[in-house]
């Protein structure tokens, strides 16, 4: 049975960050993930997870200056001293708040180019040898080229590639399944043949990144797909809502009864 968590940087919305754990938890959810927790401090996150009875699945390393468009910095050039110092952030963040699974962002960079690629593979490799010590995994995601254009992996192909070349056992891939449906397609053989490196799995209506019973993605036949590849994680719902979020959840409701605490 698919046990999900709710992306709280695009999910709840209509509350403050901090109220939107209650919120989640309220709709059935007994996990959550988001972008960034960096605008908090690790106590106030940890104590909205306490209060209600919340696991934290996942959320990103720094990603640069966001704010200007960058979109992580690990195939960047002249960027070591601030990867590492992201990372050891991200960190403390995720020992705070027992989070086992981190994600570091690519950037915006020429796949084509090779420094940028051996860049990316040596700064995720290292990462994920600092990540172990402290309990935690590295995730890399292919994300779409239109979603994000110019975004260094750009496809689950190219994602398993690089996992091989990185060939570290603490680095898992981030099969976010609206992406991989725009540039891979074929979901059910994908999840089969991704089933060993896949660490984490999100989900959204395709095209439009609404709830996953909207578009043109039949998620119900994927969840079964999905449970018998013997993935236990999280599935991260990383959708906008069409409306308010509450009015979107008809799809969750056969599943709320038996959202429980994932293995993973």
């Amino acid at each position: 049975m698919p046990q999900f968590a709710a992306n709280l940087s695009m999910m709840f919305t209509e509350e403050p960050f901090l109220r939107r754990f209650g919120a989640a938890a309220e709709a059935g959810f007994r996990a959550v993930e988001y972008l960034f927790p960096y605008e908090h401090t690790s106590d106030e996150i940890s104590s909205a997870l306490q209060q209600h009875g919340l696991t934290q699945a996942l959320f990103n390393a720094p990603p640069g200056r966001w704010e200007d468009g960058e979109r992580g910095i690990a195939s960047l050039p002249d960027r070591d001293a601030e990867f590492d110092q992201g990372l050891e952030t991200a960190l403390e963040y995720a020992r705070a708040l027992n989070c086992r699974q981190v994600h570091v962002m690519a950037g915006i960079a020429d796949s084509a180019d090779p420094a940028a690629r051996q860049r990316y593979v040596e700064r995720i490799r290292r990462a994920a040898q600092t990540a172990q010590a402290h309990g935690v995994r590295i995730l890399i995601e292919p994300i779409n080229p239109v979603d994000m254009p110019g975004y260094f992996l750009s496809s689950v192909g190219m994602g398993r590639q690089i996992l091989d070349e990185i060939d570290h056992s603490n680095v898992g891939l981030q099969l976010d399944l609206y992406h991989a449906q725009i540039t891979d397609g074929d979901l059910s053989r994908l999840i089969a043949s991704t089933a060993p490196v896949t660490s984490h799995i999100q989900i959204a209506g395709v095209p439009d990144r609404h709830e996953p019973d909207l578009g043109e993605v039949n998620y119900a036949y994927l969840f079964e797909r999905i449970d018998s590849a013997g993935y236990t994680g999280w599935i991260g719902c990383e959708y906008r809502p069409a409306a308010a979020t509450a009015e979107g959840l008809d799809w969750f409701r056969p599943y709320r009864a038996q959202q429980g605490r994932s293995g993973q």
